[in-house]
């Protein structure tokens, strides 16, 4: 589809725009290679964002796997996941800047900052699952549309982390924050595909999913069942001839 490469486009193109938060140490007496190790939280920043956009790109490429069409509404929801996450790439910067130069409360603001993008990265994703739900025409599988509705905790969990990482950050500890950012990391990375596709995804499925997910007795052979259907029809014909005079 014209929206998977588009979005593919707009997640390369923010990928390597990290690159470019990374400054060019000044170059002389001899102090390069210090310059160099100095500005090691900027390559912490680029390798924590770069990894999250890959994950968020992971999560995008999974949704759409089962995406049959897109309408006009899913459109405009997609559009709203890459514009958020086109905007990391400048708290990254931020980030960056602060833990190798700025003051403690520069750090607290810079950490606040990605919290917040993160938050609103997160939100973005919310009014997909639903929407999908109710609309099983678009899936290429429709009777997935039931799974869609459990997976709308999701994005919430990303909401609820990134605004808690901001608080913390700003009031207590950067340190603390960016633990959380990491967290949110290895937590979309591990159900990208879904909360029902791995034995760790599904620890963080709420009971809901537990509902979705029919056991395997309901599921038979087709073949038993039909050899089912003929005794049932053989025991009913042995009754009839038992109760004829």
């Amino acid at each position: 589809m014209r929206v998977e490469a588009f979005s593919d486009a707009v997640f390369a193109i923010t990928i390597t725009l990290l690159v470019i938060e990374i400054g060019r140490p000044e170059i002389g007496n001899g102090e390069l290679a210090s310059a160099l190790l100095h500005q090691w939280p900027e390559y912490l920043a680029l390798a924590v964002s770069f990894v999250y956009i890959g994950v968020i790109w992971l999560n995008h490429h999974a949704l759409f796997a089962s995406i049959r069409q897109v309408d006009n509404r899913l459109n405009w929801i997609n559009l709203g996941i890459l514009g958020t996450s086109a905007l990391i790439p400048f708290p990254t910067g931020v980030l960056a800047s602060a833990l190798s130069e700025g003051s403690h409360a520069d750090q607290q603001a810079a950490v606040a900052l990605y919290g917040i993008v993160g938050a609103l990265m997160s939100a973005a994703w919310l009014p997909v699952f639903p929407y999908l739900h109710r609309h099983p025409n678009l899936l290429v599988d429709p009777s997935e549309a039931q799974q869609f509705r459990v997976q709308w905790s999701r994005p919430w969990v990303g909401v609820i982390s990134f605004g808690i990482a901001a608080l913390v950050g700003y009031f207590l500890s950067p340190l603390i924050a960016i633990l959380f950012f990491v967290w949110m990391i290895a937590y979309h990375a591990v159900t990208s595909e879904g909360l029902h596709t791995n034995r760790i995804a599904r620890l963080f499925a709420w009971g809901g999913q537990r509902h979705t997910v029919p056991p395997e007795s309901e599921h038979m052979d087709p073949r038993l069942e039909s050899l089912d259907r003929q005794e049932n029809r053989s025991e009913r014909t042995d009754n009839a001839e038992t109760r004829d005079p």
